[in-house]
């Protein structure tokens, strides 16, 4: 039974070892994304474009509708 509570003590030292690791990494920068930034402009925004037009044709058809039933 000795043994099993060394073995839990072990495990726990070393995850708290890794999480502190972890945690300086994430700190320090290690994980931060340098590279999408630089190549963003590079892909093609068409596809947000042309749901933003449809979404402002479709305002605008709604506009026109409404407007129409308020002159009468």
């Amino acid at each position: 039974m000795s043994a099993i509570y060394g073995l839990l003590a072990i495990s726990i030292t070393i995850a708290i070892v890794f999480f502190v690791i972890f945690i300086m990494s994430i700190k320090k920068g290690q994980y931060d994304d340098v590279y999408t930034p630089s190549v963003r402009m590079l892909f093609d925004d068409e596809l947000v474009d042309e749901d933003e037009k449809k979404a402002k044709g479709e305002n605008k058809k709604n506009q026109k509708s409404n407007h129409k039933y308020k002159q009468e």
